[in-house]
């Protein structure tokens, strides 16, 4: 059955990773919740998709001296308290724009950064009162940079994890990291026993020392198998557009990723930025899950994703 992965929750209507897109998500029968994890100065483990906090929150106007010598306000040089002070608003570009014109409207309504613990304990209370057992997928932000910055984020994560009851394949969680040598030292250091996700990008993006390009090679996937039950593709990297009138086509990672015995999880789905080639969200769903047999996607959208496989 498809896994329907709300990407940083119900994103595509509330302002990213904040409680109420998780209980949106929630409410519209996703299957799993995602997190990005970034640790504070004072340790704490918070909810965020970069290591910096000013694409999404008013830490500018609030803490106008406290940028790093690049511009940018790093979630590592705060306190938690500090930056529960700040409002959460939708995603901004450079320019001060929405990225995503058409979603929640920025600067309006009051919503605020959470820690990894909190959202994990509102998941526990509404899987408890709802009997369903939705699950978790944290994505372990930047591990080497952190570890720079003095913290080894993974081991706080697992802690953290540990505490609700996440520690065991079985468990309904997927554990997601763009550094593959992190993975394999999850895995073999920490001894973790949860399902892991090499998520993948491209090596221009400078998200890890990781090779993307070998990874997506038959050598590569099946150097992952060992470590891995999973790969998080970038959506483009699985199909080449269809030219002249002909249909897309798939590239064939999803294929060896499947002859390793790994699941393939995408990212990521909105119905408001389509990959090239498609257009209508109906019809990529369908490609991607009917046609290349995907086993799970990430979208912005979880009740559109919900209801097509619902009712193709």
């Amino acid at each position: 059955m498809l896994a329907v992965i709300a990407h940083r929750g119900a994103s595509g209507y509330l302002p990213e990773h904040t409680l109420p897109a998780k209980a949106m998500a929630y409410a519209m029968g996703a299957d799993y919740l995602e997190q990005d994890v970034v640790a504070t100065r004072d340790g704490e483990l918070v909810v965020l998709h970069d290591i910096h906090l000013d694409r999404v929150t008013d830490v500018a106007a609030r803490y106008p001296d406290r940028a790093r010598p690049d511009g940018r306000y790093y979630v590592r040089d705060f306190d938690l308290a500090e930056i529960r002070t700040l409002c959460v608003t939708e995603r901004l570009d450079d320019t001060g724009r929405a990225v995503y014109p058409g979603r929640f409207p920025p600067h309006t309504g009051r919503f605020a950064v959470h820690t990894l613990a909190e959202e994990l304990a509102l998941l526990a209370g509404l899987n408890r009162a709802t009997g369903r057992h939705t699950g978790v997928y944290p994505e372990i932000k930047r591990p080497a940079w952190h570890r720079e910055q003095g913290i080894d984020i993974s081991v706080a994560m697992l802690e953290v994890l540990a505490t609700y009851g996440y520690a065991e394949r079985a468990d309904a969680i997927f554990v997601q990291c763009f550094d593959a040598a992190e993975l394999v030292r999850i895995r073999r250091e920490l001894g973790c026993r949860m399902r892991l996700v090499q998520l993948i990008g491209e090596n221009s993006w400078g998200e890890s020392d990781t090779d993307y390009d070998y990874l997506r090679t038959e050598p590569g996937i099946s150097e992952l198998a060992g470590t891995v039950d999973a790969i998080g593709p970038w959506v483009n990297q699985l199909y080449s557009p269809g030219s002249s009138g002909q249909p897309p086509r798939s590239t064939g990672l999803t294929e060896r990723a499947h002859d390793a015995g790994l699941l393939v999880h995408p990212y990521t789905f909105r119905a408001d930025d389509l990959a090239p080639g498609f257009t209508g969200f109906e019809r990529m769903v369908s490609f991607f899950c009917d046609e290349l047999g995907i086993d799970g996607l990430f979208t912005d959208f979880p009740d559109r994703v919900r209801r097509l496989i619902a009712d193709p």
